[in-house]
Parts: structure tokens; C-alpha cells; sequence
């Protein structure tokens, strides 16, 4: 069963016929606009979302980016031979493809996403576990509720108060627990979103963290992503609560051969596309 903890105001309808190509701009965006243009977008795009990516990502693999960062290698979250028995919630967790490693290494995970189209995705795929429609920042659990928290590329870039994700995620983790996330490597915001040479050229601040937004003809925010520095993310990180132990950025593998996005062999020879933050709960 798919748990709803989304009030219905959030609920968009969808559209039937075709709609013009929204525009892109750097303007402020707050939580509310933030959270329904994700819930619209990811809710309209799913579905192609899934039939682009899911090959890479796999129906039981665990990725953290679009190098192809592995956690049964990583072990970011810890040993597998030691997940067994842990509760795992996964944050952002699209079609869940990471809660269905972390079921067969024997954990007890729980999806959570803002999309209800990801999670019939996850459905259709198949979870033996929860599945929960919920915004990462006001999460439908008790406190100390898990052991481990995770999110490979979910919920942190597209909500406008990550610092509020770190705090909630540190009120649902017991003590000793362990939280690791990735986000685009916040240097990839001072260059163009482009896989080839064009993306090479830094043509923006990254110190501006106004938030890249597309919007449609009515000024509506159809999508929103939202930058923040790497002192940003560590300081959002120790006001939680957490302990950063380790920050990783996977340099692009010999063996992957695609382009995601921006994200492509050429430009991650070069630059870091992916960060990954491991956090502790003493």
C-alpha cells in the first residue's frame, strides 16, 4: 500500500494535451512552490524518467550517481553482511530500486517519496515493503524511528529548506545512526548543464545560490532545484546534529560509457559530477 501524508492542496491535475516548453530562469522559490513544482514534475515524468534510467539503475541495485558509484562496493551505509535486521528509510526513493537492495541484504526499508507516479513505479516493479507519499521535509515518523537514512540524488536539491531535511532526518535516526546522501557536486552550479565541451566553461558564481527554476507561461514554478555551496551542506549538516565523517566524490569510472544529463565521460574526467555526504548520529 502507497501511505499518503501529503495534504490533497498539493495534488495537480494532469495535463491531457501538450504544453509549451517551460522557461528557465534564476529566481527565489520557497518551500510550498518548491514542493509542488517537484511533486507536478516528478508526477509527469516519471514514467520517461524510469524508461531512460531504469536499465542503469536496475531493479535491485543500489547507485548514488550517474558515475555509477555502487553500494555494495561503497559500503557507505556500512558492511551488507551488517544491514540485516536494520530499519532503513529511504528518502526520495523514486521507483525504490535502493530499498530493494537494501530488502534482499536483509534490512527493513522504507520508500518515501514526494511522487505518487515514482511510487506506482516502485509498486510496479515490486516492494515487499512501505511505501510512503510524504515531502523529505516534515517526515511521517516518530523520532528515533530508524537506523539508517539514505537518498541518492532524492529530496535534498528540491526542497528550498535542506537544513530542515538534516533536522528531521536526525529526529527519525536513533543514536549511532548513520545518514548518507548525494546531491550534484555543488561546483557543477558554475558551469553550463551541458555534456560536452560547452559544459567546461564556468559561466556563473558558485556562490549564488538563487535557484534554478522552470516555469510556464504563467510564472508558475514547474521545477525547481536549489544550490547550495559544500560549506553550506556541512553547516546545515553539524546544526542538525550530525557528524560528517566523510564526503565522497566518485571520479567517472573507465567502464561507463554514457551520458546522463550534464553528467558524461568527458566532463567527469575533468570535473566531480556527484557528492556524497556520510553523517553520523552520535
Amino acid at each position: 500500500m502507497i501511505q499518503d501524508a501529503m495534504s490533497d492542496g498539493f495534488r495537480e491535475e494532469r495535463s491531457t494535451g501538450p504544453e509549451p516548453e517551460p522557461e528557465a530562469t534564476r529566481r527565489g522559490a520557497g518551500t510550498t512552490e518548491s514542493s509542488r513544482a517537484s511533486r507536478g514534475w516528478w508526477d509527469r515524468n516519471a514514467d520517461e524518467y524510469q524508461a531512460e534510467h531504469g536499465a542503469f539503475l536496475g531493479d535491485d541495485r543500489f547507485v548514488w550517481g550517474p558515475e555509477g558509484l555502487d553500494e555494495q562496493d561503497a559500503a557507505l551505509l556500512g558492511p551488507a553482511v551488517r544491514l540485516a535486521g536494520r530499519t532503513v528509510l529511504e528518502i526520495g526513493a523514486g521507483a525504490a530500486q535502493c530499498s530493494r537492495w537494501l530488502a534482499a541484504q536483509g534490512a527493513r526499508p522504507v520508500a518515501l517519496d514526494l511522487s505518487h507516479r515514482q511510487l506506482l513505479h516502485a509498486r510496479r516493479i515490486g516492494a515487499g515493503f512501505p511505501l510512503v507519499q510524504a515531502d523529505a521535509g516534515a517526515l511521517p515518523f516518530a523520532d528515533g524511528s530508524f537506523d539508517l537514512a539514505c537518498s541518492a540524488y532524492g529530496g535534498v536539491p528540491f526542497v528550498a529548506d535542506s537544513a530542515r531535511v538534516m533536522r528531521e532526518v536526525h529526529r527519525v535516526l536513533r543514536r549511532g545512526g548513520r545518514w548518507v546522501f548525494s546531491v550534484t557536486h555543488p561546483v557543477r552550479w558554475a558551469f553550463p548543464d551541458e555534456p560536452g565541451p560547452e559544459g567546461l566553461t564556468a559561466v556563473s558564481s558558485y556562490f549564488d545560490r538563487t535557484p534554478y527554476v522552470e516555469q510556464d507561461e504563467a510564472g508558475r514554478a514547474v521545477y525547481v532545484e536549489h544550490h547550495r555551496t559544500l560549506g553550506d551542506r556541512v553547516r546545515e549538516i553539524a546544526a542538525a546534529g550530525f557528524r560528517l565523517v566523510d564526503l565522497v566524490e566518485p571520479e567517472w569510472p573507465q567502464w561507463n560509457d554514457q551520458e546522463w544529463g550534464g553528467w558524461s565521460p568527458l566532463r567527469g574526467a575533468l570535473l566531480p559530477g556527484t557528492a556524497i555526504f556520510v553523517c553520523d548520529r552520535d
